[in-house]
């Protein structure tokens, strides 16, 4: 057993008195858990933002994705260095747990919420918008809540279910992916190119020579379609074969999604016949930039294909998000930092946990859709707390391997401190890049998490005393 009552590497439970209704059934494989961090990163994120990427970077999107793959690379080495010895539900609140103490780890729990809860509101959100344009008789807040529900009934059903139906889903994503992919080659073959076969990599030279700041901007954008990747190591404790088979699917969806988001930005930017320099003075033009270059190159039926796997993908992002939303409030409420009733499971499912996570997603969802700049709202703050969490987690890896020395041996400077350090260094400049209203909320919610903390803190001593 390790330090503060973490597990170590046999995987047992925080806590050694908990009992059956705090435990959850391992029943994932690998494929599985690429399946959760693939539905809720989403293989066609770039879609949405590729338009606002191509103004930043002066045409470099590719560019743009491939740094910030490298970049999410940090995160993606410092979970998989603490799921080995950490293996548990709570993900980074169990990381920061173990190496920064209780305190730190209530906190990195608390900032995740921010990501694990409103990133489904997100993706939902996502899911009405699109169903709206293809039924528009039917309002686009009723579509968003169809789809909280029929994915949290999944959801309650089983993990192992979700999995099933989340990878005919993902299937489905793949599939219109490559058709994109062929169909752009087979066009970008016949008619040839719109842009510079190398400006996806060097820029189009429309906004002059080659900016590296305009990238590092664009790489603080870009860095939230890789949001939701590390959702899989909440299911530490659901996964068969060990927390081995965790950090490989880690490492694994990150570099998979690298790889699917570099080929079709690089693909749809020498489709595009709009310039960076257009899309930049006519800001209205960059959400639709990605479909209007497939219409205008391609045709109307692969526009409207892209639209429909983006509607049924985003809510499906959405289901994997609520997933591990309810195992990060299932894993707080077992270590007694939010209601213990969290924690409690019925056949090895957190179904009280997943309940509270789908009905304040529901919440944010539906009132976001009822609001013209609802979407503008959701999407400002969640990754505040996502980065702020990501922190902590570089921050845990040192604490326990070289602070700590949980890791029972030498310290390998490289990967436990070299890599965490440069990892935090990343994830605070794109928190300060981010916008002025994402920080304000970020800080609004992290002093209320202090708040709840102190008095945490005052509970228990007042209770010691009473006690003794």
């Amino acid at each position: 057993m390790s330090q503060n009552g973490q597990t170590g590497h046999n995987g047992t439970t925080a806590d050694p008195g908990a009992g059956a209704e705090q435990q959850l059934r391992r029943t994932l494989g690998f494929r599985d858990l690429v399946v959760y961090g693939l539905l809720f990163i989403a293989p066609m994120a770039p879609v949405g933002v590729f338009g606002t990427l191509d103004a930043k970077s002066h045409g470099a999107v590719a560019l743009v994705y491939l740094v910030a793959t490298v970049a999410m690379g940090f995160t993606a080495f410092s979970y998989a260095q603490m799921v080995r010895v950490v293996p548990q539900a709570g993900s980074v609140f169990a990381y920061a747990r173990a190496g920064l103490g209780n305190g730190a780890g209530f906190i990195a729990g608390w900032m995740a919420m921010l990501d694990y809860v409103l990133i489904p509101a997100v993706a939902y959100l996502f899911s009405g918008i699109a169903m709206e344009a293809l039924v528009p008789e039917v309002s686009r807040w009723v579509w968003t809540a169809i789809a909280v529900v029929v994915t949290t009934l999944l959801n309650l059903w089983g993990v192992r279910t979700a999995a099933r139906v989340g990878f005919l889903v993902l299937a489905m994503e793949i599939v219109v992916l490559v058709v994109f992919v062929i169909t752009a080659i087979v066009v970008l073959a016949q008619d040839g190119a719109e842009r510079d076969w190398l400006s996806p990599l060097s820029g189009d030279g429309t906004q002059g020579a080659f900016a590296l700041s305009a990238v590092v901007g664009a790489v603080s954008v870009a860095v939230l379609s890789y949001l939701g990747f590390d959702a899989i190591a909440t299911f530490a404790e659901e996964v068969t074969g060990g927390s081995a088979k965790v950090a490989r699917a880690l490492l694994f969806c990150l570099a998979l999604a690298g790889v699917l988001f570099v080929a079709q930005t690089y693909l749809v930017a020498l489709l595009e016949p709009v310039s960076s320099a257009q899309l930049a003075a006519e800001p209205e033009r960059q959400g639709s930039a990605f479909y209007d270059a497939v219409d205008a190159s391609v045709g109307t039926w692969l526009h409207d294909l892209v639209a429909v796997s983006k509607a049924i993908g985003a809510a499906f992002a959405a289901l994997a998000g609520q997933a591990a939303a309810g195992r990060l409030l299932f894993a707080m409420g077992r270590d007694r930092r939010l209601p213990g009733a969290l924690s409690r499971t019925d056949s090895g499912v957190p179904r009280v946990a997943l309940l509270v996570s789908a009905v304040i997603t529901m919440a944010a969802a539906v009132w976001a859709a009822r609001r013209d700049d609802g979407l503008d709202h959701l999407v400002s703050v969640v990754d505040v707390g996502a980065l702020t969490a990501f922190t902590l987690l570089h921050a845990s890896v040192v604490g326990w391997f070289v602070v700590r020395r949980g890791g029972g041996g030498a310290v390998r400077w490289v990967r436990h401190l070299l890599v965490p350090v440069l990892g935090a260094a990343i994830t605070v400049a794109v928190i300060v890049e981010a916008s002025g209203t994402a920080q304000v909320v970020g800080a609004i919610w992290l002093a209320v998490g202090l708040a709840v903390l102190a008095a945490q803190w005052r509970g228990r001593r007042d209770a010691e005393r009473a006690g003794g």
